[in-house]
């Protein structure tokens, strides 16, 4: 059977939105390997780790939106990525108040 493989973005439709303990955040500089700078929301800079299980699912570029989720310790400093959102995902996000006009 092996690994569900997507093959373009179009199939991930559904849309997750910041469960509790998630931050919204917009990527700064990509850092290389999984590491990546985000600014958040709470106006705190994270270095974010992308998960192994969206690793090679969604591909991760400057100025995206995506979801944090600041680690247990050094919650100020790291976090885990754990979704990108795509451009009318974020007007949606507008819209219903999570993100800030001017994110």
């Amino acid at each position: 059977m092996g690994k569900r493989k997507v093959l373009n973005e179009s199939e991930l439709k559904e849309m997750q939105l910041p469960g509790e303990g998630e931050l919204l955040g917009r990527v700064v500089k990509l850092l290389g390997s999984d590491h990546i700078l985000v600014r958040c929301t709470d106006d705190k800079t994270r270095m974010g780790r992308i998960r192994g299980k969206l690793k090679r699912k969604i591909w991760i570029r400057d100025n995206d939106v995506v979801t944090i989720a600041p680690w247990d310790f050094k919650a100020d400093d790291r976090g885990d990525i754990t979704w990108r959102y795509t451009l009318s995902q974020v007007e949606v996000l507008k819209q219903k108040g999570l993100l800030p006009q001017d994110f």
